[in-house]
């Protein structure tokens, strides 16, 4: 292949590598704060939707009280249309009478009177009951009128309260699709989040496995080294030997009188196992019962809690040391964590230090 081939295909690679997309993983955080995001939404969802079953609660109240007012003035309608058939027929009943029957008897009224003064108050009398009955007709025609009206008014503003009523259960509807949508939204997040942080804790437990492996194994180095040097400085005679371990007396109060490597491994082998109280191992472990194994490889109880709460605070804690308090204790795997056997339901697993716990050295 010619120089301008290989260059073409280079560039050709180069450009294919450029252009694929790679898509990470969205972390913890950022699916914790679409998470917040989406409780937000459905929070304001929710807020919404209480307003408008307010609403609608209350046109409910609104809409009986008004059915009331209408099966009142339906009443009130039919009561004044017999009250008007009534005065009509009573009416009616007088004019006959007045007029069919009645004329000659009031004329005769109005001859026979005694004087003129009687006269006029016979025809003020006969001129009375007409006028009482057009204005008696005339104010049931009105009440009448009044009561039709306002009936027809309350129907309006039934039928515009029950259009009202119906976009409400609409909109209640909607947000009850938009809060579902939102809350089905919200469990994916949290079963992603699930899924991250197990990813998270898988990762961080094998980069802690790893570590401790390495301290464990440079325990091991450093112990046979000590061991090698011990060797060379005793072949220097009894009392050299002597002073050597003078010596080595002194410094042994200052570090652990077990290989600290070992202890974080111990721990690490425990991890999953499941809380019995006074549980020593193998299959299961108490705080103590623990910790007692991890210091001597031993299923036996070689501490308690008691005990390891009398030692000094270490100022330099080191993976291996014993975090302990009061009624617990773990043992220390640096960078602020421990492993430990919780409480009864619980499993040995790894934790954060909390500010209550002291670290010692045995």
């Amino acid at each position: 292949m010619n120089k301008i081939g290989k260059r073409i295909l280079a560039a050709a690679v180069a450009s294919s590598v450029l252009v694929t997309p790679v898509f990470a993983d969205p972390s913890v955080d950022d699916l914790k704060k679409s998470k917040e995001s989406a409780q937000n939404e459905v929070s304001s969802l929710q807020t919404q939707l209480n307003t408008v079953v307010g609403k609608i609660t209350e046109l409910e109240s609104q809409l009986s009280s008004k059915g009331e007012e209408i099966i009142q003035a339906q009443s009130d309608l039919e009561d004044a249309e017999a009250e008007e058939q009534k005065q009509y027929a009573d009416m009616k009943v007088r004019i006959k009478y007045m007029y069919e029957a009645g004329n000659q008897s009031a004329v005769e009224s109005l001859v026979g009177s005694e004087d003129f003064s009687d006269m006029v108050n016979k025809a003020e009398y006969v001129s009375n009951v007409h006028n009482y009955d057009r204005q008696k007709l005339q104010e049931y025609v009105e009440t009448k009128q009044k009561i039709s009206n306002l009936k027809e008014q309350l129907e309006e503003e039934q039928s515009q309260l029950e259009s009202m009523q119906t976009e409400y259960e609409s909109q209640e509807s909607k947000l009850d699709n938009l809060i579902a949508s939102k809350q089905a939204e919200v469990s994916d997040l949290d079963q992603q989040i699930e899924e991250a942080e197990r990813k998270a804790a898988e990762e961080e437990l094998k980069r802690q496995q790893e570590e401790a492996a390495r301290q464990a194994e440079a325990a091991r180095q450093q112990a046979a080294s000590n061991r090698n040097n011990s060797s060379s400085s005793s072949s220097n005679g009894s009392s050299n030997s002597n002073k050597g371990n003078s010596s080595n007396k002194g410094t042994s109060n200052n570090a652990p009188s077990y290989v600290s490597g070992d202890a974080v491994s111990r721990a690490y082998s425990a991890l999953g196992k499941p809380y019995v109280w006074g549980a020593t191992g193998p299959n299961s472990f108490d705080c103590s019962g623990l910790v007692g194994f991890c210091l001597t490889g031993r299923y036996s109880r070689s501490c308690t809690s008691a005990s390891l709460n009398a030692l000094p605070t270490v100022s330099n804690p080191q993976p291996g040391d014993v975090c302990v308090r009061s009624g617990h204790c773990g043992i220390y795997i640096g960078n602020g964590q421990m492993i430990h056997a919780p409480h009864t339901g619980d499993v040995v697993k790894v934790a954060s230090v909390p500010s209550n716990m002291r670290i010692v050295r045995p």
